[in-house]
Formats: structure tokens, sequence, C-alpha cells
């Protein structure tokens, strides 16, 4: 498996959905890489709206107008990938650090769409579970959430420390609120099947379109 081919087939045929006055969020991670590169020649003159310093950067080098999202109150679409995907169509996030603002962005979009390879289709969920944390009384929140460990990792733009809960996972949508709900917890990279428009998996040299819960 060339898992960056993968990524390009898969940031391709999201490109494709990117139409011109658009407005854009973007995620963070190898597979928006890759889709930048793309988008800066099928649809330079979009409005994009990036969800890290790091996808900042590289959209503004490939020429793309970035505004910042405080000038935005809604998404035509929103593109990003995913550390795993589920057969019922909850993903993990966060690997990279940005599923705070990821999560924001999401909410404010028409459409999400996840581009993967092959490899981050999984049969059932798996921890680690990535958090953003309150840097205030860190150690406390740690000490409630027992099974999360911190991350060694700068802070995120916003202030945050990244950890990872560790426990073992058998019900997304239980721990998604157990988490949601404790106190010190920023958001965690959870993610509904109910947000999810569309998921394009780049697969050996096709892409495969799955909607949440399977069906292709």
């Amino acid at each position: 498996m060339d898992a960056d081919r993968e990524k390009q087939l898969a940031a391709d045929a999201a490109a494709e959905l990117v139409e011109g006055g658009m407005r854009v969020g973007l995620g963070t991670g190898s597979t928006v890489a890759h889709l930048l590169t793309t988008l800066a020649r099928r649809a330079p003159d979009a409005v994009y709206v990036a969800t890290s310093p790091r996808t900042e950067q590289a959209a503004r080098g490939l020429g793309l107008l970035v505004e910042p999202f405080e000038q935005l109150d809604r998404l035509d679409l929103a593109i990003d990938g995913a550390d795993q995907v589920a057969p019922d169509g909850w993903l993990i996030k966060g690997g990279g650090g940005a599923h705070t603002r990821e999560k924001v962005v999401i909410a404010a979009s028409d459409a999400f769409i996840v581009i993967v390879d092959s490899s981050k289709l999984v049969d059932a969920l798996a921890a680690p579970v990535p958090l953003e944390l309150l840097a205030f009384g860190v150690r406390a929140t740690l000490r409630r959430l027992d099974v999360a460990t911190l991350r060694n990792a700068p802070r995120t733009p916003d202030g945050g420390v990244l950890a990872d809960w560790q426990g073992t996972l058998l019900d997304p949508g239980a721990l998604a609120t157990y988490l949601s709900g404790m106190p010190g917890v920023v958001e965690h990279g959870l993610v509904p099947p109910d947000a999810v428009t569309r998921v394009l998996v780049g697969r050996g040299d096709s892409t495969m379109s799955v909607s949440p819960g399977g069906a292709s």
C-alpha cells in the first residue's frame, strides 16, 4: 500500500467538490497537505479558513486566500483527515493536536468531507483519544480522568494542553458524553457519524466514497 498515493487520491476527490467563491474549512495533517496542492491548482479563488498555523502558512504559501475565522460565521464545506474511521461512522481525530479548532470548523460547515488512506479504516475505534485540556488545574483534571496522559507537545495556539485518553473504548457515544462533561476538558477527538457528510478513502489506485454508517 502506498499511503501517500492513497492520500493524494482522496484529496483530489475532495478538491473536486470545491467551487469558486465557496468558503472552505481546512483541517490539519498530512492528508490535508496533499489537498492544499490540488486546491491551489483547482480552486484558488475560494476563501479558506485554516485550523492551525501550519495549515495557514502552507495554504498562503501556495497562493490560497486564507481569512481569519472571526470574520465568518458559516462555511460551505470543511475538509479534513482522521486518525481512525469506524464502520458505523464514528471518527477519532486530533493526532496533530488541532481537534478543538477542527471541530469548531466542522460545526460551522454545511458539509464535512473526511479524506483518508485505507489504513485509517478500522473495525472498531481504539485508544488513544486526543484531548485538549485547560492549562488551569491540568493536574487535577488528569487525576479525575485517571487514564489520560500528557502529550510531549507544545501548547495549542489557544493555550490548551494536549493529552491522550488511554482507556478501553467500548462505546464512543458514552465516552464522548463523559469527556464533554468533564470540567477542564476543552475538547476531545471523537466525532459522531451525524457530523460527517462523506468519507473519501484512497484505496490502491482508486477512491471509495463511503457514507456514515458504511453505505457506499
